[in-house]
């Protein structure tokens, strides 16, 4: 009872740093809850986190992990709004590469009845990062257009499945058949293979010209010049992530490259064009528990009325983390990597 396995990060590197060990279960404090894990999402902020270039981590050593699925199986005092034996899903800075957590009772959720454990490990990050993207920044209407760029991802699996439900027109960039396949089953309008076509032609061509309305970015360098490309007039790019970002400490070549890739504001084209750029990482917002409260609310009331479920792709058991760190570094996976505990 008083030891669990857990996925400490002591150093950075490749995915061979992470081997789990046995670690004391933390001690439960005042409005406190320990949850015996059941399932993991995992989210490639965390792979960024094991390289060393995350912006959010904490210190190390620590355990990773920012989403789980789980029964709540002890209480803290001063926990009124949780109980032993609720199923919960947990949204955290790290922690959740363990047999259980244990952290206060407000980075728990009610689970959605209607998910798989699975899929409910899988909803957390992706849905609220979309929904926090179209909706709370982007203010997506009915009948707009979008681009999803790494549509057959985590996120972006979530953000096409919520803009369909509204009702929009959506482009999706994908890198090969399979991937392509598998939105079109989720119901996208047009999802365009990169690899074999350039998706700033392909959109304008089949926009006649007008481009879209809205964009949801987390690649940067020449996907995001290229996206700002295909903007309407009061169109909107939200930058959520930055995964071409390929940083050898040892090499200052790359040093040069990732600043050139970064995205950035072009204020005099964004006036010239008339087009807004947005930014937000959803870690920043953790602390706002109101903010936060609203987000989980909405976009679980938004699945469960339009019946949205994540897409969970491909599952691990818990002693094969890294090999899951290698399928989602090599972007071969397909909707949300979920570890079963």
């Amino acid at each position: 009872m008083n030891n669990m396995k857990a996925y400490v990060l002591r150093r950075h590197g490749k995915p061979a740093v992470l081997q789990p060990t046995d670690v004391l279960v933390p001690e439960l404090k005042h409005e406190q809850v320990r949850v015996n894990i059941e399932c993991i999402g995992l989210n490639y902020a965390e792979i960024m986190a094991r390289k060393g270039f995350y912006g959010w981590a904490p210190q190390m050593p620590y355990t990773l992990g920012m989403e789980a699925y789980g029964s709540i199986e002890a209480i803290g005092d001063g926990v009124s709004a949780r109980a032993v034996g609720d199923k919960v899903i947990i949204g955290t800075q790290y922690g959740c590469y363990a047999e259980k957590f244990v952290g206060h009772w407000q980075t728990t959720a009610p689970a959605i009845e209607q998910f798989t454990p699975e899929e409910n490990a899988a909803f957390f990050v992706n849905f609220s990062t979309a929904w926090v993207g179209l909706f709370e920044m982007a203010k997506l209407l009915e009948g707009e257009s979008v681009l999803i760029q790494a549509a057959a991802g985590g996120v972006g699996t979530a953000a096409m499945q919520m803009a369909k439900a509204l009702g929009c027109t959506v482009y999706g960039t994908v890198s090969n058949l399979e991937k392509a396949r598998m939105v079109q089953d989720l119901g996208i309008d047009h999802a365009i293979n990169y690899m074999e076509e350039d998706f700033e032609e392909s959109v304008m061509k089949l926009t006649n010209g007008q481009g879209v309305d809205v964009i949801q970015e987390m690649v940067g360098g020449d996907v995001f010049k290229k996206s700002v490309r295909v903007l309407k007039p009061l169109g909107r790019i939200i930058v959520m992530g930055y995964a071409s970002m390929d940083l050898k400490k040892w090499n200052p070549i790359s040093w040069y490259k990732t600043w050139k890739g970064v995205p950035k504001a072009n204020l005099m084209d964004m006036s010239k064009r008339v087009y807004s750029m947005m930014a937000f990482h959803l870690g920043y917002l953790m602390k706002d528990e109101a903010i936060i409260d609203r987000i989980i609310q909405g976009s679980s009331e938004f699945v469960i009325k339009h019946n949205l479920r994540p897409v969970v792709g491909q599952t691990f058991s818990f002693d094969e983390i890294p090999k899951a760190h290698e399928l989602m570094e090599s972007r071969k996976s397909m909707g949300k990597i979920v570890i079963t505990v």
